[in-house]
C-alpha cells in the first residue's frame, strides 16, 4: 500500500471516528433575545463583561457578521428552528401568525433521530401557541400570568429559566436537544443586583452580564454531568438592540445592523477555534448543526452549512434576504424590504437606502441617490422569487375565517390586520412614521418613571393627530388600567375601535377590557367581530367562554373554553375556567358527582400547566373543600397564597380549614391578616363574622 493510500485509508477511518462522535453529542441551543454583539466580550470588550460566553467561544468558531432576517422575536426563531425564511414559512410578526405543522422544525428533525428534546422558554411571545413547541418532548414556558407592570412582558428571568432546563438535562440518559431562551436583555431594562449597580449607567450592558452570569452556572452543570465536552453548543440573538441608533429606542421598527446584527458562537465536538468573518444568517444554524452532529440534513432548507467555513474554507457569494413587517401589519406602513451581499446593503422602501457596510458599518451615509437602484431592486425581486413559498401568497386586507382556513392549507397564516395599500410613497415610509413612534417610545418612557400626567398627555395627544396609530390606543388604555381607571381605558379603546373598526388588536383588547369591567353582554359582540378577524388566538375564545359563564351559559362556555384548547392545548386559563363552569354546575344543577369529578380534574390539570397561576389553586382548593378533602384542599390554599400573598379568598379558606382543625393560633392569623386584605371593602356583616371567629381563637390560646 502507498503512503498515499494510507494517508487516505487513515483520514477516512478519522473521519469515520469524528462522524460517530458527533453522532452521540448533544445539542444546546442558547437564544438570548435582543442581544447586540457588541455588548459580548468575544466581540467587544467596550461594554459587559461576560466570561462565560467569552470562554466558549474562545474553544469555538466566532461568526463576526451574523445577520438575523427580521428584527422581531417570534420570527426570528422560526426562522432558526425550521431553516427557512419568513417568505417561505410565512411567520413575519409577533402574535399574528402561527407556524405551520406543515414544517420541519429541528427539534422534530433531531427527534426522528434519537434525540429527547426539551425547550425552556423566558418570555409570552415564543409561547406554544405560536406552533414553536413542534417536535418537543418538554416545551417549559409556564409563564407568570402577567408582567409585573405595565410595559413589562410576562416572562421568567433568566435564572429561573436556567434551573428548568439544568433539571432537564440531568434526567437525561441519552443524547438530547435542549433550547434555552432568555428573554432578559430585553426592555425595559433592569437587571438584578449586582449588576444594576455594576451597570448604572448602562443597565442594557447590566441584563447581558447578568445572563452570562447565569449562563455559567448551565455550563457548569454540563461539567458536573461530563455532557459539557460533548455537547454542541450554539449561542445567537434572534436580533439586536437600537439603543437610539436611527432615532429607534428598542426594535422591531428599522431594519439597521443595530438590530439585525446578531452574535453567532458554536462551539463543542468536532469544532476548531475560528473567527468567521463571512456574512452568514439564521438559516444557516439548521443545517450547520446537522452537519456537525452527524445526522441528515433534510431536504427544503433555505440555509447553508458553515462547517467549511469555520475550517477556513471561502465563502460562496450570495446575498441574505431580511425584511421589517412589524410597522406595515400593524401601523399601515409601507413594507421594509431588503438584502445584504458582501458590503452591499440595499433597503427597499418608498425613500430607498443603500450603505457600504465595508467603509459605513454604522449606515450613516445613504449612497442611494447617487446609485442606479434598478439592479438592485431586480436582484431582490429575484431573491424573494427564490426564497417564496406559500406564504409569498397576498391575501385580503381583512380576512375572514373561510380565508384563513384557505392560506393555512397552504402553510401559511397570515396576519388580516395589515390595512394594505396598492401603492406606497415617501409619506408611508419607515423613517417618515418615525416622529410617531418615537413619541409612542417617549410615552413609554415616562410612564416608567412614574410621570403619570405627562404620559397621558403624550398619548392623547399622539391619537388626535394620527387616529390610525392603534399602538397608542393599546398602550393608553393600558396605562389607564394598571392605574385602576377602567372607564378611562375602556373609552380610550371604544375610541380606537370606532376609528379603526377593522384591527384585531384593539378589538381583543376591548373585549379583554369588558370582560374586566364585567360588562359580559357588551364583551360577547366584541369578542366575536375580534374572532371573525383572527381565530387562533386562544384568548378571545377563553374570554368569550367567561362572559358566557357569566351570563349563565355553562354549555356555551365550555364549548368556548375547548376551542381555545383546540387552538392551543397548554392554555393552562382554559383548564381553570372549565374547572370554575364544572364546579358551578355541579353547585347549582344537581351536585351530580361527574361534574365535581370533572372540575377537580380540570384545576389540576391547569396548575400542572402552569404551577404559577394562584386562581387555579384557589379554585382547586375550593373544589377539593367541596368534596371533603380538607387537608387537600389546604394544601392547594397555601400554594394559592405562596403564589399571591394578597389572595384574601385562600387566606379566609384557608383560615376556616385551620380553625375546625383545631390550630387556632394560625386560624387567628390567617383570619386577622384576611380583614387587613379586605380592608373597608368588606361589608360589615362579613366583618362581625370573622371578627367572632378570631376571638373563639383568643379564648382558647393565650394572649400573644
Amino acid at each position: 500500500m502507498t503512503w498515499v493510500k494510507a494517508s487516505a485509508l487513515l483520514l477516512a477511518v478519522l473521519s469515520l471516528c469524528a462522524a460517530v462522535g458527533a453522532a452521540d453529542s448533544n445539542l444546546l441551543l442558547v437564544t438570548v433575545d435582543t442581544l447586540r454583539p457588541d455588548r459580548l466580550g468575544c466581540y467587544s470588550p467596550a461594554h459587559a463583561r461576560t466570561p462565560a460566553i467569552d470562554a466558549i467561544a474562545a474553544r469555538g468558531a466566532v461568526f463576526e457578521n451574523a445577520y438575523a432576517h427580521n428584527p422581531s422575536t417570534l420570527p426570528s426563531h422560526t426562522n432558526i428552528l425550521v431553516g427557512m425564511t419568513p417568505l417561505y414559512h410565512g411567520v413575519s410578526g409577533n402574535s399574528k401568525a402561527k407556524l405551520s405543522e406543515a414544517f420541519l422544525t429541528l427539534a422534530e428533525h433531531l427527534k426522528k433521530q434519537g434525540y429527547a428534546t426539551g425547550a425552556f422558554i423566558g418570555a409570552f411571545p415564543l409561547d406554544s401557541r405560536f406552533g414553536l413547541n413542534q417536535g418537543f418532548d418538554v416545551y417549559d414556558d409556564a409563564l407568570p400570568s402577567k408582567g409585573p407592570a405595565m410595559g413589562f412582558f410576562q416572562e421568567r428571568k433568566a435564572e429561573q429559566v436556567v434551573a428548568a432546563a439544568s433539571a432537564w438535562i440531568s434526567k437525561q440518559t441519552g443524547k438530547w436537544f435542549c433550547w434555552v431562551h432568555l428573554w432578559d436583555p430585553h426592555a425595559p431594562y433592569a437587571p438584578p443586583e449586582p449588576y444594576l449597580s455594576e451597570y448604572r449607567n448602562d443597565p442594557y450592558s447590566g441584563e447581558v452580564a447578568y445572563v452570562d452570569a447565569q449562563l455559567s452556572r448551565l455550563f457548569e452543570d454540563l461539567r458536573k454531568k461530563q455532557a459539557f465536552d460533548r455537547t454542541l453548543i450554539c449561542l445567537t440573538a434572534d436580533h439586536g438592540e437600537s439603543l437610539g441608533e436611527h432615532g429607534e429606542m428598542t426594535h422591531d421598527y428599522f431594519a439597521y445592523s443595530s438590530t439585525l446584527h446578531v452574535p453567532l458562537v458554536i462551539s463543542g465536538p468536532g469544532v476548531r477555534p475560528a473567527r468567521v468573518p463571512a456574512v452568514v444568517c439564521h438559516i444557516d444554524i439548521f443545517p450547520t448543526v446537522c452537519g456537525l452532529l452527524g445526522v441528515p440534513e433534510p431536504p427544503g432548507l433555505q440555509g447553508r452549512s458553515l462547517s467549511s467555513l469555520m475550517k477556513g474554507g471561502k465563502p460562496v457569494p450570495r446575498p441574505v434576504y431580511f425584511e421589517s413587517l412589524e410597522p406595515y401589519l400593524n401601523y399601515g406602513c409601507a413594507p421594509l424590504r431588503g438584502f445584504i451581499d458582501g458590503r452591499t446593503k440595499f433597503i427597499d422602501s418608498p425613500v430607498p437606502e443603500v450603505y457600504d457596510l465595508g467603509a459605513d458599518p454604522g449606515e450613516a451615509t445613504n449612497l442611494a441617490p447617487k446609485t442606479d437602484l434598478a439592479p438592485l431592486r431586480k436582484k431582490l425581486e429575484d431573491l424573494k422569487k427564490a426564497l417564496a413559498g406559500p406564504a409569498a401568497k397576498e391575501g385580503p386586507a381583512v380576512a375572514d375565517r373561510q380565508t384563513l382556513e384557505r392560506l393555512r392549507s397552504l402553510g401559511y397564516v397570515m396576519s388580516p390586520v395589515a390595512r394594505r395599500k396598492t401603492s406606497y410613497g415617501p409619506a408611508d415610509d419607515l423613517k417618515t412614521f418615525l416622529p410617531f413612534q418615537q413619541r409612542l417610545e417617549r410615552a413609554v418612557l415616562l410612564s416608567d418613571a412614574g410621570k403619570d400626567e405627562d404620559c397621558v398627555r403624550e398619548l392623547t395627544a399622539l391619537i388626535r393627530e394620527k387616529k390610525d396609530f392603534t399602538p397608542a390606543y393599546t398602550y393608553l388604555s393600558q396605562h389607564h388600567m394598571w392605574r385602576g381607571r377602567m372607564a378611562e381605558a375602556l373609552r380610550t379603546l371604544e375610541e380606537g375601535v370606532q376609528a379603526n373598526p377593522d384591527d384585531y388588536t384593539l378589538l381583543s383588547e376591548f373585549g379583554t377590557a369588558l370582560i374586566q369591567a364585567q360588562q359580559w353582554g357588551r364583551a360577547v359582540g366584541i369578542l366575536e367581530k375580534a374572532l371573525s378577524l383572527i381565530d387562533y388566538d386562544p384568548e378571545p375564545w377563553d374570554n368569550l367562554g367567561i362572559a358566557h359563564m357569566k351570563l349563565g351559559e355553562y354549555a356555551k362556555s365550555l364549548e368556548y373554553f375547548e376551542k381555545a384548547l383546540s387552538v392551543d392545548g397548554a392554555f393552562a386559563l382554559a383548564y381553570g375556567n372549565i374547572g370554575a363552569v364544572r364546579l358551578t354546575m355541579y353547585l347549582e344543577e344537581g351536585r351530580k358527582p361527574e361534574d365535581l369529578d370533572a372540575a377537580m380534574a380540570s384545576f389540576q390539570r391547569a396548575a400542572a400547566l402552569n404551577p404559577n397561576q394562584s386562581l387555579t389553586f384557589r379554585g382547586l382548593g375550593y373544589a377539593l373543600r367541596t368534596a371533603g378533602r380538607d387537608e387537600e384542599a389546604a394544601a392547594a390554599w397555601e400554594k394559592a397564597i405562596a403564589i399571591d400573598p394578597t389572595d384574601d379568598f385562600s387566606t379566609l379558606n384557608l383560615g376556616l380549614v385551620c380553625f375546625e382543625k383545631g390550630d387556632k393560633p394560625r386560624a387567628r392569623r390567617l383570619l386577622e391578616k384576611y380583614l387587613a386584605l379586605r380592608g373597608p371593602t368588606i361589608s360589615a356583616r362579613e366583618r362581625d363574622g370573622v371578627q367572632s371567629l378570631i376571638e373563639k381563637c383568643k379564648l382558647e390560646i393565650p394572649s400573644e
